[in-house]
């Protein structure tokens, strides 16, 4: 389960008090074939955190979507938070690995108050402009990452929900992008649309088919 000895390692103190700041990353969307990839940075101050919350907090992967939303309403009551995205365009323009990075630069910019240590989830480290450390699994070991995961997936699927109800033909949403057969089979009948990465198999075949 997530924890804070990673932070607390870091200098993480209760209150903020005298220690540094840690904030934890993750980011949602790298393998759809369409929308946004976004990122979220988070600090917890331990000594706000209700009673209970953190044995509830895991990667979002694993949590069901109505245990996920409670838990993301619960902590954008009590945790900081910054949230950046970037667009599709610019997952085209400069390809999706830096794409996610630029979404944790612009998550990090959301935060209330610049970090001193960052915590990202993965093996390749973004440039933060401050102290970072990657870690493998991260939503698996660390709070911040893991409640970094909840917010961001929320946040995305949401982005999504919206879609959906102005491309109705890809099944967006449910299955928020990614490459189902519902989502295939409404490329292969409609064509693609605005929010589809044109980079990314099969959108860059079907456009070439189109040509």
């Amino acid at each position: 389960m997530p924890h804070l000895k990673h932070e607390k390692a870091h200098g993480l103190l209760p209150g903020l008090s005298g220690g540094r700041i840690v904030c934890g990353i993750d980011e949602v969307g790298r393998g759809p074939l369409a929308g946004p990839v976004v990122a979220c940075a988070v600090v917890i101050d331990p000594a706000r955190l209700p009673r209970g919350l953190a044995k509830k907090i895991d990667d979002s992967k694993k949590l069901a979507p109505a245990v996920r939303q409670s838990l993301h309403d619960t902590l954008l009551d009590c945790v900081s938070y910054g949230i950046g995205q970037a667009s599709v365009d610019e997952i085209d323009e400069i390809n999706i690995l830096q794409a996610s990075f630029l979404a944790m630069q612009r998550a990090v910019e959301a935060l209330p108050t610049k970090p001193d240590i960052a915590l990202v989830d993965g093996n390749r480290p973004p440039r933060l402009g401050c102290e970072t450390h990657c870690l493998i699994g991260g939503d698996a070991i660390s709070l911040t990452i893991a409640s970094a995961s909840i917010i961001a997936k929320v946040v995305r699927d949401k982005i999504m929900y919206d879609l959906a109800l102005e491309h109705t033909v890809y099944g967006w949403e449910t299955n928020v992008g990614y490459a189902t057969p519902e989502h295939l089979a409404g490329i292969k009948r409609h064509g693609v649309c605005a929010h589809h990465r044109q980079t990314f198999r099969p959108i860059s075949q079907s456009l070439s088919i189109t040509d």
